[in-house]
């Protein structure tokens, strides 16, 4: 393992246990469909902001470069970490006619990965929405698909659907499911021309990725509703677009509740009260400031992934010193198992 593998992994484990204190359930099917060694690209769905590439970076099988949008790279110092952390700037056209230029170096970084077997997250949607629908495909990624195959003919690249999927993307604790597709072997592809190919492309990974999330096609609003009227298991895409398209339901539709939820409730009150400083800055300072409702998950993990263990850390530290060691490594493991069942409960 490389220093950067080292550091990577390190990153990698931390924001995977801040996951596993935010999340009160994350389930992953089609793990098995990651090849270990053969290059790949995985394509999404985005919904969620920055907590979409950081649940499959933590929940998938692979280390990974991500495209993100050009935006975040700005200010040196950021856009330094966030090359450290496999991060790849691309551009959109919002972002300015002159910057599309640009993606030919990534795009060509990116041929450079793949002929060495690595693998490469992307969100072709090109922007995220909460709408429990999978939005057109812009056509970047079939530029680095076909480039690739062009540069590299006999090049064993897979293309892999993913799903990401929220019960309910805005609140705290959420549960989510990552459903990872069987593997598209582009070399059927190789034998058609340019545009038929870019259409092909964007036609089957549309219908892949929406198999693997729940899809509403038309009527957005009045089948979003009749979803949650029907207790709708977003977890269980396959069930739920089944209902979609035969207004049937299946086995695995209907989501559980579990008789634990108000006590789940009761706790969550407590550890509002221990974390309360911090909370009070969320809701009345940081929460109001955002702008784009997509982003409020990520902003509230940010929040929990740094300010609140300096919180705690302050409370031990001040505990410590004032009474003793022994209570303060108590009132830490307290603190750890009021956060654990109000999370998990």
């Amino acid at each position: 393992m490389t220093l950067k593998q080292f550091k990577l992994q390190c990153v990698k484990g931390y924001i995977a246990l801040g996951l596993f204190f935010y999340y009160k359930k994350i389930s992953v099917n089609g793990q098995e469909f990651i090849p270990r060694t053969k290059p790949v690209l995985l394509l999404s769905n985005h919904q969620n902001g920055l907590l979409d590439p950081l649940i499959i970076a933590t929940h998938s099988s692979r280390f990974a470069y991500y495209l993100t949008r050009a935006a975040v790279f700005q200010r040196p110092f950021i856009s330094k970490l966030l090359r450290g952390l496999n991060m790849l700037p691309v551009y959109r056209v919002r972002d300015g006619w002159q910057t599309i230029t640009n993606n030919n170096a990534i795009f060509e970084t990116c041929k450079g990965l793949l002929k060495n077997e690595e693998a490469i997250v992307i969100f072709p949607e090109g922007s995220h929405n909460l709408n429990r629908k999978v939005r057109p495909l812009s056509k970047g990624f079939t530029r680095i698909v076909l480039d690739t195959l062009e540069s590299y003919p006999d090049l064993d690249l897979q293309l892999l659907p993913v799903g990401v999927n929220y019960k309910n993307a805005l609140s705290f604790a959420d549960s989510m499911s990552l459903n990872i597709g069987k593997p598209i072997d582009v070399k059927h592809y190789k034998g058609l021309e340019k545009a038929e190919a870019v259409n092909a492309l964007k036609r089957d990974l549309q219908k892949e990725i929406q198999l693997q999330t729940t899809h509403i096609e038309s009527d957005y609003d009045l089948n979003a509703e009749e979803l949650d009227k029907n207790n709708a298991d977003f977890l269980n895409p396959k069930a739920v677009n089944h209902f979609l398209a035969h207004d049937e339901k299946i086995s695995g539709f209907t989501k559980n509740t579990s008789v634990l939820e108000p006590v789940g409730l009761i706790f969550k009150s407590l550890l509002k009260i221990v974390l309360l400083p911090v909370y009070m800055l969320w809701k009345l300072v940081l929460q109001p400031k955002i702008k784009e409702k997509e982003f409020t998950g990520t902003f509230r993990f940010a929040i929990g992934l740094t300010v609140v263990p300096l919180w705690i850390l302050i409370l031990v530290l001040v505990i410590a010193f004032n009474l003793s060691w022994f209570m303060a490594v108590n009132v830490l493991i307290g603190i750890l198992g009021l956060a654990l069942c109000a999370v998990k409960l």
